[in-house]
């Protein structure tokens, strides 16, 4: 009997870029205009345009060419000292400790909301009550908004700045009075330009100064540097993907709410075991996390599904207090909940390439292999 030919691999993340044709006409503005980066008209349209997309109340916006980039310039917009404590959970994409150390500052890493999964104000103000703290940086964890009304009451309460990681919650995360926020336009999530990011801010002083430090720390028109940056700027031909990734958002964003919807509701048919992240139904995701039972090992899940052509990762996993880059960084009691979730939480397949058929097989996957790994 020949053998049986493996299952074609159902990918994790599938990027959702605009297509070169959709691309042409930024393209040929570039050519014309012949502006390639440091601040050229096409990011200047592009901040515009992602500033009217937050409403009135949206503030300023300034383009970077990374999300980490962002939140490690706009500590210094801040006004921090070096060596300044930073309140962040452990349970994060390590860029988010990486920013505040390469800011020349010391993370504080925090327990998260156990339902949310998330650094929550009230987390926030246990800590500071307790500690030092200079700063709060809260993550929008797996795109599920923080409240922003919630962290502006946190700010004029404690006096300490917000500065959310809002890296992949595009269209969902809402402008603020009081708090600064970063996104990431990563290739990976739903608004991606490849490498891009921008912070949203309602503060003029520091947004005048994250547009400085990411030229360097140039102060222009004079050409000193008060304050050293570094080169973070956003090139024209990534501001054009932008553009254009813009002209479709809106019918992207309802497809991937309505694979969200669709996606869940299988799930919970096909292994009601499997928990879930508390999170807006109508959210825009690009990430689809589950919480595996206790009695699962995770590596045997992950190991049973990729047997059958389902690709998946184990975000946060470790948590950032167990990474050797970040041992020396202290830590807000013993992180109950985040344990609870490290090496509990698998990411599923989750893009707009996905099928029917496709769902159908990773329900299916998923049901059989939670049984299989008890």
């Amino acid at each position: 009997m020949p053998p049986v030919p493996p299952m074609p691999l159902i990918p994790l993340l599938v990027p959702d870029m605009p297509t070169a044709e959709q691309l042409l006409p930024w393209l040929r503005r570039i050519d014309a205009a012949r502006r390639y980066t440091n601040f050229g008209p096409l990011a200047g349209e592009l901040e515009a345009q992602l500033a009217s997309r937050f409403g009135a109340a949206a503030g300023h916006v300034v383009s970077v060419a990374n999300c980490t980039l962002g939140l490690e310039l706009t500590l210094g917009a801040l006004g921090l000292a070096p060596g300044a404590r930073v309140l962040l959970p452990a349970l994060s994409f390590v860029a988010t400790a990486t920013a505040v150390l390469r800011a020349g500052m010391r993370p504080v890493l925090s327990d998260i909301d156990a339902k949310t999964w998330s650094l929550s104000p009230r987390i926030a103000r246990e800590a500071v009550r307790a500690r030092a703290i200079d700063c709060v940086m809260p993550v929008a964890t797996f795109g599920r908004a923080q409240e922003a009304g919630a962290w502006d009451r946190f700010a004029d309460e404690s006096g300490v700045p917000v500065l959310v990681d809002a890296a992949g919650a595009f269209g969902n995360q809402r402008p603020a009075e009081r708090i600064h926020q970063v996104f990431s336009l990563h290739a990976t999530k739903s608004l991606g330009i490849g490498e891009g990011g921008f912070l949203l801010t309602p503060d003029a002083g520091v947004a005048a100064r994250l547009r400085r430090l990411s030229n360097f720390g140039i102060e222009l028109p004079s050409g000193i540097v008060p304050v050293a940056g570094t080169n973070a700027k956003l090139s024209e031909y990534h501001a054009a993907v932008g553009l254009a990734a813009l002209a479709t958002w809106e019918e992207r964003a309802e497809r991937r709410r309505a694979l969200a919807r669709r996606y869940q509701s299988a799930l919970r048919r096909a292994c009601a075991a499997l928990a879930f992240q508390a999170r807006p139904s109508g959210g825009v995701y690009t990430i689809f996390p589950v919480r595996l039972p206790d009695a699962a090992d995770a590596v045997s899940v992950a190991a049973l599904l990729a047997a059958r052509g389902v690709e998946t990762r184990r975000w946060y996993h470790p948590l950032l207090s167990e990474h050797p880059a970040f041992l020396a960084a202290e830590t807000t009691g013993g992180l109950p909940a985040a344990r609870g979730l490290s090496g509990r939480i698998l990411g599923l397949p989750f893009h707009l390439r996905l099928s029917g058929s496709d769902l159908e097989r990773i329900c299916s996957a998923v049901a059989a292999a939670v049984a299989g790994a008890r």
